[in-house]
């Protein structure tokens, strides 16, 4: 992957396990907490479906680039749609998709020589906004302050890690053979009309080296 294309993707993916600039979330026990409990509690707070205009940073080696996406969720039916523009306001990207494929709409043509663009910003966007809820017989394993459900994904594992007093969503961590493969965490959540949104977003690519931190502006539900 060339250092353009590095830059690209960071310009492409409106949407972001370290906890960058957010910080972590408050220290909460979670002992009498009962995890079937939990997670219904949990997808009674999940917003179905919402539009959202964030910032997005891109880094990779020690450089970054930003860049101003437009998503529209809905999680009822599992798909998106995504719009990012540069900051100088040229659009750069407009891709569908949902839990199986991806369609693109329009891209900068320059960029279409740098390899399979869309199927890298849909996958970390369908990795960030979608599947946020875990199996029913997902395995659990508990800390004093934290609830984690484990279960299988794609040709490895995935975890969601629960925390804090509100019991969000802090955490989504893929594992492969033993090996963390990417991570998204959320942080600062809102609760607007009964639900709960996450106000910055962090995504580690560590088999590729790169980080996603988002930062939502403005959201309409």
């Amino acid at each position: 992957m060339t250092r353009f294309l590095i830059m690209v993707i960071g310009a492409l993916l409106a949407a972001g396990c370290a906890h960058g600039p957010f910080g972590e979330t408050p220290t909460v026990s979670l002992e009498s907490v009962e995890p079937a409990r939990l997670l219904e509690d949990f997808k009674s707070h999940v917003p179905e479906q919402f539009q959202l205009l964030n910032t997005v940073v891109f880094e990779r080696s020690g450089m970054s680039f930003t860049a101003i996406g437009y998503l529209d969720i809905n999680r009822v039916e599992n798909r998106f749609r995504v719009v990012c523009l540069n900051p100088l306001g040229v659009q750069l990207f407009e891709l569908s998709g949902d839990r199986s494929s991806i369609t693109t709409h329009s891209v900068l043509p320059p960029l279409m020589q740098y390899g399979d663009l869309p199927t890298v910003v849909g996958t970390d966007i369908r990795n960030i906004f979608l599947g946020l809820v875990p199996a029913d017989d997902a395995q659990v394993w508990r800390s004093r302050n934290s609830i984690s459900f484990w279960q299988p994904s794609a040709t490895g594992r995935m975890q969601y890690l629960f925390a804090g007093a509100s019991h969000d969503l802090v955490e989504k961590n893929y594992y492969e053979n033993s090996e963390i493969v990417w991570s998204v965490s959320y942080h600062d959540y809102a609760e607007i009309n009964g639900k709960r949104y996450p106000r910055g977003i962090v995504l580690v690519n560590h088999r590729h080296g790169y980080t996603l931190t988002v930062r939502h502006k403005e959201l309409y539900s």
